[in-house]
């Protein structure tokens, strides 16, 4: 899309009005006015969470569904019982069921079939469930639509179907890759972003201008082809590891326990004489499994020794002063990734991986330790989504007087 398709709106109006939504949030403003919103393929509610009143917005959440038991489980105990629960092809062929009005429909159907760490996703069906996302979309009348998902769908075929079938309905697209350390996250997530909207083209205020910048070497980019401010507010320093868990004492025990929050997820492992030696030699922030390797190649797995290139994060130890890498379902595995606590020779804690994740403390989980830990990996920052409603909100607001 290029600036001749929006020559016509006034930029500077809608910088202006970004601006106002984003002040008001942080300040603890809610806007009176309350938007319907339905999230489809919800997981725990990150996303739906960044939307709501706790995090500073005026959206209100109507409908919602996923297919894991648990994750309907902690969805309806944090935002109310209206989660759906089941496969959604099955929910959206049963007639007695009504999707419900909406202004907005959220939500992230499943990126494995996307996913580089997936080795069969050129047949793989969940690639597909795009489809019933968009039946949501147009059942409910949305004005406006946030589909979220890995960076890889917007190279793949299924984007461009996407995208085609977005404006059938009559959407004006955007899309793009969203950094969560730009949006105050202690992580560097980066998830791809499509957005649709009926009433505004999308490109006049996406992306979000960010509120985070990268220390010594942060860059300004340019996103639109005129001349946009890339930051809003006053910006910060992206938000470290430091930031977010070192105020935890060291967990205790193995199990969720009957505690309070933070510490009701606050426990540990109960890893292998084996490992405990290998986790004091990666014992410095930035060490990995080839410093385990160079230094200690008795302890090294063998498909480790065989393997002289690849990753850098598996086995790694996190740095206090910088983000976390991103957390996916297995944190808990330092031979999954960069998961290993910066100082303490052991992994992340579930509330350690929540909070990288910028899940306050009180948001509730349901379910075993596995499966509180896949809700974790697996959602939407809500810090990062209640910068993308910022935009959503605007959208749904500007007047046409006000684009003139």
């Amino acid at each position: 899309m290029t600036y001749q398709s929006v020559k016509n709106t006034s930029v500077e109006f809608f910088l202006r009005q970004e601006q106002r939504v984003y002040e008001s949030r942080i300040s603890g403003h809610v806007e009176p006015q309350t938007f319907d919103l339905i999230d489809s393929f919800a997981g725990a509610g990150g996303m739906t969470l960044g939307f709501s009143k706790r995090f500073g917005h005026s959206f209100r959440s109507v409908w919602a569904n996923d297919s894991n038991e648990y994750c309907g489980q902690t969805y309806n105990a944090n935002f109310g019982e209206h989660c759906r629960i089941g496969d959604i092809v099955s929910i959206l062929e049963d007639p007695s069921i009504v999707i419900p009005t909406a202004d907005v429909v959220i939500g992230g159907p499943p990126c494995q079939g996307f996913s580089l760490l997936n080795k069969n996703r050129t047949n793989d069906p969940r690639k597909q469930l795009w489809r019933p996302y968009f039946e949501i979309v147009r059942r409910s009348e949305a004005k406006i639509f946030v589909m979220e998902n890995v960076p890889q769908l917007l190279k793949s075929a299924e984007y461009e179907d996407i995208v085609r079938t977005a404006k059938g309905l009559g959407f004006k697209v955007w899309s793009g890759i969203l950094c969560a350390a730009d949006y105050g996250v202690s992580q560097t997530r980066r998830r791809a972003f499509i957005i649709g909207c009926k009433t505004t083209d999308p490109l006049c205020i996406l992306p979000p201008r960010k509120t985070h910048f990268k220390p010594k070497t942060g860059k300004k980019e340019s996103f639109l082809p005129f001349d946009k401010t890339e930051y809003i507010g006053i910006p910060k320093e992206w938000r470290t590891v430091r930031n977010a868990i070192e105020d935890l004492l060291p967990p205790v025990g193995t199990s969720i326990r009957e505690e309070a929050p933070p510490y009701d997820l606050h426990f540990g492992r109960n890893p292998t004489e084996l490992s405990k030696k290998r986790y004091r030699i990666v014992s410095e922030e930035g060490m990995n499994r080839f410093d385990l390797q160079r230094l200690a190649p008795e302890l090294t797995p063998p498909c480790w020794l065989r393997k002289k290139s690849g990753s850098t994060d598996l086995f790694g130890r996190l740095w206090w002063n910088r983000p976390a890498f991103t957390i996916r379902t297995e944190f808990y595995k330092p031979e999954k990734g960069r998961y290993l606590h910066p100082q303490q020779h052991r992994p992340l804690t579930h509330r350690e991986a929540a909070r990288l994740q910028s899940f306050p403390d009180d948001f509730i989980f349901k379910g075993s330790k596995i499966e509180i830990a896949k809700q974790i990996g697996n959602a939407v920052p809500p810090l990062l989504a209640a910068r993308i409603a910022d935009v959503v909100h605007l959208l749904l607001t500007v007047s046409e007087e006000g684009k003139g």
